[in-house]
């Protein structure tokens, strides 16, 4: 009798938890902080650790190659709520900024890899973003992060010139503005 009690909570609980666990769809930019209350200027700037991460195709690539380019680096995954609620405005970022030869450059660190971020990425109609993995974290702990959503501003001189532990409305005219000045 107890084991049958024990079997009906536990199906009951995974169903529960099945249903928790469906794939989260990206709050609106609105309900995030706007970047200039949230954003932490790194003064003076620093050089961040130059770790590897990897594109879709598996090929290693380091900060150094963005060297002389403004960079927006995020730290993610899928499976992070703040993380998947900023994710459209990185992207509207993305578009705004790239004629200003300053890219955004979202390193997950799904275990999944690539075909997860992929498969999400698809879901959620997100187009103009690389898909960059940091499969270990290694960058997130040579860099100190707190947690994820993790987001550091590197100025064309490779340097981190401003640090976000967290989310944020990265779309804004406002926060496109903040950046540029940052990153010169």
């Amino acid at each position: 009798m107890m084991s049958l009690m024990f079997r009906r909570t536990v199906l009951a609980a995974g169903a529960t938890l099945a249903t928790a666990l469906a794939p989260r769809k990206p709050r609106a930019a609105e309900t995030l902080p706007q970047l200039a209350d949230v954003l932490t200027p790194v003064d003076p700037p620093v050089a961040p650790k130059d770790m590897p991460f990897f594109d879709a195709g598996g090929k290693t690539h380091r900060l150094q190659e963005f060297l002389g380019h403004g960079m927006i680096v995020n730290l993610w995954a899928t499976w992070c709520a703040p993380c998947v609620a900023e994710m459209p405005s990185l992207q509207s970022l993305s578009i705004k900024l790239a004629p200003h030869d300053i890219a955004v450059l979202p390193l997950s660190s799904d275990r999944g890899g690539v075909d997860t971020i992929q498969a999400w990425f698809s879901a959620h109609n997100v187009s103009g973003l690389p898909v960059l993995t940091d499969p270990k974290g290694a960058l997130a702990r040579a860099w100190e992060a707190k947690g994820i959503p993790t987001t550091i501003v590197i100025n064309r001189k490779g340097q981190e010139c401003a640090r976000l532990e967290g989310p944020a409305n990265w779309s804004s005219d406002q926060a496109v503005a903040l950046i540029r000045k940052l990153i010169g």
